[in-house]
């Protein structure tokens, strides 16, 4: 019986294995061909980017709601997401056209960072934003103004932080405006500087709600995406 030439020779081609004494009979070549062919062309840097849990894959995807003109793409798993959010935003623009486009809930240190960054990037975006730094006066009374501001608001945007993580557990004002917006279909989580496994620990509901990553984008690129999701006029009649 004629030995196998592999341990010398290989049989990464259809060649070699034809040269092989013991393999090169029509049920090794049949069993050979039945492999799938891979491409040799190299991973470019946008197919293997945003790979990462929160973003669901490479950014290769448009919804529905976004101009062919728009420079910004998306993962699968954002438009999953966020496909529920733009249809309560068409809802409400229709029913209740007076609204804010979102309120922004997030940690109280971080009115003056992350919060502030991402609220002044919505403003620039054109974005209503309902937050608390600007729109609480001095004098009423901190939980009704909130209260007010979630009822008057088309979404929900949770800024997910280090801070807030830290809030979420003392039960304090963060954490009742979570309450409010997890009992809807009109929140998206915008994680910051931490990770979903982080925030699983703290909150597993919020952490169920797939949304948008600084991890693999800027802020600046997430706020793009907010004011696509919130861009809706109404057909005219």
């Amino acid at each position: 019986m004629s030995s196998c030439t592999a341990p010398r020779n290989g049989h990464r081609t259809a060649s070699g294995a034809a040269a092989c004494p013991s393999c090169s009979s029509r049920s090794y070549r049949s069993h050979y061909n039945s492999y799938p062919s891979y491409s040799s062309t190299p991973y470019s840097a946008s197919s293997i980017s945003g790979s990462s849990r929160s973003s669901g894959g490479a950014r290769s995807s448009k919804p529905r709601w976004s101009q062919a003109s728009s420079p910004v793409y998306y993962t699968p798993a954002e438009v999953i997401a966020l496909t529920p959010i733009r249809r309560t935003v068409e809802n409400l623009v229709e029913m209740k056209p007076d609204l804010r486009d979102v309120f922004l809930c997030h940690a109280w240190e971080d009115r003056q960072d992350a919060a502030k960054e991402l609220h002044d990037l919505l403003i620039l975006n054109g974005v209503s934003v309902w937050f608390s730094e600007k729109d609480i006066a001095l004098g009423v009374p901190l939980m009704r103004a909130i209260d007010k501001g979630l009822a008057n608001s088309r979404i929900g945007l949770v800024l997910v932080t280090p801070a807030l993580l830290r809030r979420l557990p003392l039960e304090g004002i963060a954490d009742k405006e979570l309450s409010a917006l997890l009992a809807t279909d009109q929140l998206v989580p915008i994680v910051h500087n931490t990770t979903y496994e982080a925030l699983r620990d703290v909150s597993p509901l919020l952490a169920s709600r797939t949304g948008l990553s600084t991890t693999d984008e800027t802020m600046k690129e997430v706020a793009a995406k907010l004011a696509e999701l919130i861009a809706y006029e109404p057909a005219k009649t």
